[in-house]
């Protein structure tokens, strides 16, 4: 684990000048630990992987090959992004995989979401895997590995009881040989920040709050069905656009919708109207373990209300979610 260790003397990375001689550093390792070889990276749009794909295509160009897996279950226009900012922004060697159609059929009537969070681990595996074995040259694996998975593992490997261990590979089948190249692993989540800024990547896709691997499936709550997944994408795009309006994008570490699978009875256009309700929820947090509920202004509450029952089809009310943690999780699965 030596080489794991952030060493004592390491500077914080907390300025433009000092991210930039932490790139210059970077990219004279990763051509000298690379050479001539590809390089395979996981791009799922998310801070590290965005940081790392952005300082390897700076390095090594098309040495670089980025595969983006849309699962069917990203927010709204979240892959077009990833398409724009890395393929016709950075010219980056991108492969776009649409697999909707593959992980929703395999979701149909799974309501449990240990067992969702399972289903959808394993086949974003199996899809990866599959376009890996479609490449030829491939020696390395980058990953958006940062220090504080590192301290993790150290942990675990110490018998402590870890929040979760560092995922190496990522649990690729075994026929997949590949040297890992992590050149954020000494960085914490704030300087991976700074650095992401420094290499020229939008502010808002820098800034990108945590977005959790089994995307808007553990917030389509219950069994996932694709009416109640596309009223969930267009009320969480509507609260977000809301939220920038009013500046508390800025305010706010995570907010999102949840749409639970049950139905009340509401009116529109002077008739009966059935539909689910659209759950906000918006934290505040350090690390994590716990978190406090930002409060939002009403005027703010009654505009992001009036345009989801407006504008989304199926929703007929909007409810506040004011839990801390604890006792509620951040995420509602």
């Amino acid at each position: 684990m030596e080489n794991n260790v952030r060493p004592q003397t390491m500077a914080r990375i907390n300025t433009k000048a000092l991210a930039d001689e932490f790139i210059a550093e970077q990219v004279e390792l990763i051509r000298k630990q690379v050479g001539d070889k590809k390089v395979l990276l996981a791009l799922s749009g998310g801070v590290d992987s965005s940081v790392v794909a952005a300082l390897l295509i700076k390095a090594i160009g098309k040495q670089l090959v980025c595969v983006h897996v849309n699962h069917g279950l990203m927010r709204k226009n979240e892959s077009e992004n990833v398409i724009e900012v890395f393929q016709n922004g950075l010219n980056a060697n991108l492969i776009y995989v649409d697999a909707t159609e593959r992980f929703l059929s395999l979701l149909a009537g799974v309501s449990d979401p240990e067992q969702k969070r399972k289903i959808i681990g394993k086949e974003f595996i199996n899809v990866f895997a599959d376009e890996a074995r479609k490449l030829e040259g491939i020696e390395y694996l980058a990953q958006g590995t940062i220090y504080p998975d590192i301290l993790e593992s150290i942990k675990q490997a110490e018998g402590k009881k870890a929040v979760k261990s560092h995922h190496n590979v990522g649990g690729l089948p075994e026929d997949l040989q590949f040297e890992l190249v992590e050149p954020l692993k000494l960085l914490f989540k704030d300087e991976v920040r700074v650095v992401g800024e420094a290499l020229g990547l939008p502010h808002a896709m820098v800034y990108r709050q945590p977005f959790p691997g089994p995307g808007l499936g553990v917030r389509c709550l219950g069994a996932i069905t694709r009416d109640r997944l596309h009223a969930l994408r267009e009320a969480d795009a509507i609260l977000r656009e809301e939220f920038d309006i009013s500046g508390l994008a800025e305010k706010v570490w995570q907010y999102f919708v949840v749409i639970p699978d049950i139905k009340s009875v509401g009116v529109k256009d002077d008739s009966r109207y059935e539909g689910w309700p659209a759950i906000i929820r918006a934290v505040n947090t350090k690390d994590a373990m716990t978190a406090t509920i930002e409060e939002i202004p009403y005027a703010v509450l009654h505009k992001i209300t009036n345009r989801i029952v407006t504008e989304v089809e199926g929703i007929n009310r909007v409810l506040y979610d004011i839990t801390p943690k604890p006792t509620g999780t951040i995420e509602w699965e």
